[in-house]
């Protein structure tokens, strides 16, 4: 069997996470960085866990791929997301200078593209909408449970 490392590949270990964060009861939001097609870094929302409202998936995937390259620059690597970052978030991967950004689900409320991709590094490649559906439907099921 030849396995294709592509976009859709990619967004189904970060759903993967975000389905751990459910299953925990965090807000379902998971993340990779990816580096040479390779998973250098995964996590999920853990804000109940740490009881730190900065323990969003993007961050903590930040950190740990910070952590295995040994720098704060994440040149040459890409982070997909289930759902669109934050402006929070958005200002960690700016600073990080991350090559590529693909999210799957739009957060029209709290999502940064509210106010342009512009929060980005100017060099930040960004693509949305791999996935979609499902990453939408994680988290439509996670709240109406809430409710």
């Amino acid at each position: 069997m030849i396995q294709v490392y592509n976009d859709e590949y990619f967004m189904k270990r970060a759903l993967d996470e975000a389905k751990t964060a459910y299953e925990n009861g965090e807000v379902p939001v998971g993340a990779v960085v990816v580096s040479n097609n390779r998973i250098i870094a995964r996590s999920h929302n853990q804000t109940e866990l740490l009881t730190d409202v900065t323990a969003h998936a993007e961050i903590l995937a930040l950190t740990a791929a910070s952590d295995f390259i040994g720098s704060k620059y994440l040149k040459g690597c890409t982070m997909y997301i289930t759902l669109e970052p934050c402006i929070m978030c958005a200002g960690a991967l700016a600073w990080s200078q991350i090559d590529k950004i693909v999210f799957g689900a739009e957060d029209e409320r709290r999502g940064f593209m509210r106010y342009g991709k512009e929060l980005l590094h100017p060099k930040t490649e960004l693509a949305y909408g791999i996935l979609e559906q499902e990453c939408s439907q994680l988290m439509k099921q996670f709240f109406q449970n809430k409710r």
